[in-house]
């Protein structure tokens, strides 16, 4: 049933979303609908603790007088209480049930299709909400501030402009909107008091990958393709079952650092950093609403590797998807970083591939793993990237596989990537494993997908670190070094295909044969133009 619960909310979310955006682009009304739906978990979590608190006393939070002293009272102490657990309050007339119902008043059922009813005839039945929910959203930052979990929420909602012209061009129009996305989602049971499932979580993911996908370029700068998310946590959980804790320096909506924790029973800490400021407060959301507490996550907004935030940190995993030869400063300054000063050069200010493998590197505990995505060049390509690359190889030996992927995996570019595997302490410290995934993948309308069997088959031949003919091979280090450092994949797995010999005769005789053929044809088109009376075409 859980299954067929998570399918149902799937696509009962995205109907919604997907119906009721309008004209509004996808990744523009991302923000909002998962920004409510978030606001409903809030809300749902808060009346499920409150309930558990207030038992004894044989009521329901819902129950409560905000306006008398005894419900002030009650109040008081459970923003205590909830500060400490949830890291956040709010108040019962603040909870999205009772906003959703102000919101359409009559309890009439709020049609997807309203387009025909015009907006006078709407309000005269539905309370304007717009001011209250803009207060409300606010209020659940603000009732954090001067508390342990003041960082996680600041500004958590700010994206969700509700005076956005986006949303419409009148107040009117907005608070119709919005009425109706809430009266929706009223109707939708999450089902959170089923703890062990994490469905709407799933259903979260879901949602996100889906405007990961009408989002074009945009994409990248939040969302890993879930199959690729699942071979990075598998590589870097090998042989694990607790990881202490697991950061993701370009995080984004935070989706890899959830997929880790799927791999394993169980993870203390969760340590990211993100540049753009939407989707660093997306992936607090999504670490709240995955049931990771206040406490074991720690998600900064900076550029990571000009203002890194967790220097002080070592992780036991690292997975990391950073944008596909972005732009950096490689200011001089940097040969004095810790990060960066061993390897006596920086890469290159027009491809920092390389700058943000050395800041894994450095962020990696001895006893850890990290996996990262590259662009295919990042293996081959000279200057100071084959001086960094030669470095971590022959001077430092970290790096433990090679693997490459296949072409247009990844939302807004189709480039043929990789994925790098390090380990400050190797088993095999004499090898390398290559692996060309490159051919082994479904192809999906646009996008190539890699498939279960082909995420199985990656894991498992990395874990057992085999050789298979036309997929993988493990290269002795003597063999890196003839070839330069040079890791192109082609250099170590052979998968040119030998085409048929031609039979050289049985073709000529074949040629022959047609030969004859046309020939009897054009005789017997002469004869017909002939009887014809008309001139031959040849």
């Amino acid at each position: 049933m859980s299954e067929d619960h998570k399918k149902q909310l799937e696509q009962q979310l995205w109907n919604i979303a997907n119906t009721l955006r309008g004209k509004m682009n996808a990744d523009e009304f991302r923000d909002y609908i998962l920004g409510f739906i978030f606001y409903k978990y809030l809300s749902e979590k808060m009346e499920i603790y409150a309930n558990r608190i207030l038992k004894p006393d044989g009521i329901h939070f819902t129950d409560i007088d905000e306006n008398t002293k005894n419900g002030q009272e009650y109040i008081v102490a459970i923003r205590e209480e909830a500060l400490e657990k949830l890291g956040y309050f709010l108040k019962p007339s603040e909870l999205f049930s009772a906003v959703a119902k102000r919101g359409n008043h009559n309890g009439d059922d709020v049609s997807l299709h309203l387009a025909a009813e015009d907006t006078e005839t709407y309000n005269t039945k539905h309370n304007f909400i717009l001011e209250d929910l803009q207060k409300i959203l606010n209020n659940v930052q603000n009732s954090t501030m001067g508390t342990e979990s003041e960082e996680d929420f600041d500004n958590l909602f700010e994206d969700m402009d509700l005076n956005s012209t986006k949303l419409g061009k009148t107040p009117e129009a907005r608070n119709e909107i919005i009425a109706k996305v809430l009266a929706h989602l009223d109707k939708i049971d999450f089902k959170l008091e089923q703890t062990e499932l994490d469905v709407l979580g799933d259903a979260y993911e879901y949602l996100i990958g889906k405007f990961a996908s009408g989002a074009g370029k945009k994409a990248g700068e939040f969302y890993t393709p879930q199959e690729v998310s699942m071979v990075l946590a598998k590589l870097v959980t090998t042989g694990k079952t607790r990881l202490k804790s697991v950061y993701d320096p370009t995080c984004g909506s935070g989706s890899l650092l959830l997929r880790v924790a799927k791999e394993v029973e169980e993870v203390n800490n969760f340590y990211g950093q993100e540049l753009n400021r939407t989707t660093y407060n997306l992936a607090r959301m999504n670490m709240i609403l995955h049931g990771v507490h206040y406490r074991k996550f720690d998600i900064k907004q900076e550029d990571t590797l000009e203002h890194p935030q967790h220097l002080e940190h070592r992780f036991e995993a690292i997975v990391a998807n950073p944008p596909f030869s972005a732009k950096w400063s490689a200011n001089q300054l940097f040969m004095s970083d810790d990060r960066f000063s061993q390897y006596g050069k920086l890469a290159p200010s027009s491809k920092a591939d390389f700058a943000f493998v050395q800041h894994m590197v450095y962020h990696l505990a001895e006893n850890g793993q990290m996996a990262v995505v590259l662009p295919h060049g990042a293996l081959f390509r000279g200057g100071s990237e084959g001086h960094i690359r030669e470095y971590l190889i022959k001077e430092k030996n970290f790096l433990d596989a090679v693997i490459g992927l296949p072409a247009n995996i990844f939302y807004g570019t189709s480039i043929p990537t990789c994925i790098l595997v390090f380990k400050k302490c190797r088993e095999n410290p004499d090898d390398i494993l290559f692996i060309d995934a490159s051919e082994h993948y479904d192809k999906v309308k646009t996008q190539n997908m890699l498939r279960e069997a082909d995420i199985d088959k990656i894991t498992t031949t990395y874990r057992d670190r085999k050789t298979e003919e036309k997929y993988s091979y493990v290269a002795p280090l003597s063999e890196i070094e003839e070839n330069d450092y040079n890791l192109n994949i082609p250099r170590y797995v052979d998968t040119f295909e030998e085409e048929e010999p031609v039979d050289i005769e049985a073709v000529a005789n074949e040629i022959q044969a047609l030969d004859i053929d046309l020939k009897e044809t054009d005789t017997l088109i002469a004869s017909f133009c002939k009887e014809l009376n008309i001139k031959t075409p040849f």
